[in-house]
């Protein structure tokens, strides 16, 4: 393994705070294509991310072939009416999603995700090391927030994981941990509603509240 060191690159001057807090899930992409050097950074992003015994698991494929990402959209469609369906949802189209539901955009996504410039699918070589995959997930989207480039973390269903290993020729033994579709929103970035840090954080023992 050939390893390199990296300097950061002029392109990601925004700043980490407001990278951090204005990020939001961006499933409302425009299909315009994103340029490879841009590609390049946030992948580089990525691969600089901590990992668990500097053993760099994580792999990442990016799919840009207008063919495949098509392919793989009607695949992450069925994934995620599969997942509806084993919630016990009763919904089988989106027009049938309340219009308030959270599931309103996610199911557009669902849609959409087909015309996305760019589909990252996201493994590790080694088995149970998502702990050392995800971080590299987030900064590949921290990295796209500061270019202005939309992204959002998602998964699959066991129902379609074979036909996605057999599109993209991914070897059996890679382990799957999400994917990240990219573009140029059609939306803005900025601050989202959250829980205070407050009502989810305990200190030295389950339900004893931080002093903030």
């Amino acid at each position: 393994m050939s390893e390199v060191r990296l300097d950061p690159p002029l392109e990601l001057s925004l700043s980490l705070g407001e990278a951090m807090f204005t990020q939001r899930a961006m499933r409302r992409l425009k299909p315009d294509p994103i340029p490879e050097s841009q590609l390049e950074i946030l992948l580089n992003a990525a691969s600089k991310a901590p990992n668990g015994g500097n053993m760099q698991p994580a792999r990442f494929l990016a799919v840009r072939d207008r063919a495949r990402v098509e392919a793989f959209g009607e695949l992450y469609r069925e994934a995620w009416w599969a997942k509806r369906r084993d919630e016990g949802r009763p919904w089988t189209r989106r027009e049938d999603i309340p219009a308030d539901s959270v599931f309103r955009m996610a199911a557009l996504l669902a849609d959409e995700i087909r015309h996305a410039p760019v589909v990252v699918l996201a493994f590790g070589i080694y088995p149970g090391m998502g702990h050392s995959v995800l971080p590299a997930m987030q900064n590949l989207m921290l990295a796209a927030r500061a270019l202005g480039i939309g992204s959002t973390l998602t998964t699959l269903h066991p129902q379609v994981m074979e036909r996605v290993y057999a599109l993209f020729g991914v070897p059996e033994k890679v382990e799957f941990h999400g994917c990240i579709p990219l573009g140029y929103p059609r939306g803005r970035f900025g601050p989202t509603p959250r829980l205070k840090s407050s009502e989810t954080t305990y200190i030295d023992a389950w339900s004893q509240p931080p002093p903030w």
